[in-house]
């Protein structure tokens, strides 16, 4: 009988170490932090929702400079006609990690309609990080960098933050922290712009 009860607390304690283990991994590593995060967004708890009834006309001025991989400077300006999807992500933010593979969903899924544009802006200060790690996870969209400054009402240095644009130049999201955006609903409202 004292072998048995033994091996119990021997069990117990064996547990107790490996959870105390995985909760210090997640709350350490940038991956342990992003696979929790990723586990709420799987379950449906960061939706973000598109409000067109809120929907903020997007002063000339809050247009800003990008570019893309091979350093060709565009403007936001010129792409009124379009929704635009925005993200402002960093490969060091554990929670941009975490959105990563809904937002890749998306892009894939409407990569191909011509009323979308999709700026996945970087904001790491090492832009060959930003390419490794999408390299690395098998992401696929292109790769945008801000090119000057971008204006507070659109990003205020909070990561991630996802911005949506209606073809009028309207922003109907403004979201910051992390979301789901692979849905089936919020493909419908970005569809219905």
């Amino acid at each position: 009988m004292g072998f048995i009860n033994s091996n119990k607390r021997l069990i117990k304690r064996v547990l107790n170490i490996l959870l105390i283990a995985f909760f210090i991994f997640i709350i350490i590593s940038p991956n342990g932090k992003a696979w929790l995060l990723q586990q709420f967004v799987a379950v449906g708890l960061f939706k973000p929702e598109i409000k067109k009834d809120t929907a903020q006309d997007l002063p000339v001025s809050a247009s800003f400079a990008y570019t893309d991989s091979t350093r060709n400077v565009n403007n936001t300006a010129n792409l009124k006609g379009k929704v635009v999807f925005i993200n402002f992500w960093a490969s060091w933010c554990p929670p941009c990690r975490a959105e990563m593979p809904s937002l890749h969903e998306l892009y894939k899924k409407l990569q191909n309609d011509t009323n979308f544009i999709f700026l996945f802006i970087n904001e790491d200060e090492n832009k060959t990080k930003a390419i490794d790690y999408l390299e690395k996870n098998h992401f696929s969209f292109p790769v945008y960098y801000t090119s000057g400054d971008v204006p507070a009402e659109i990003f205020n240095g909070s990561l991630p933050t996802t911005i949506v644009i209606n073809k009028k130049g309207n922003v109907v999201l403004n979201h910051k922290g992390i979301g789901g955006y692979d849905s089936d609903s919020f493909i419908r409202q970005l569809k219905e712009l």
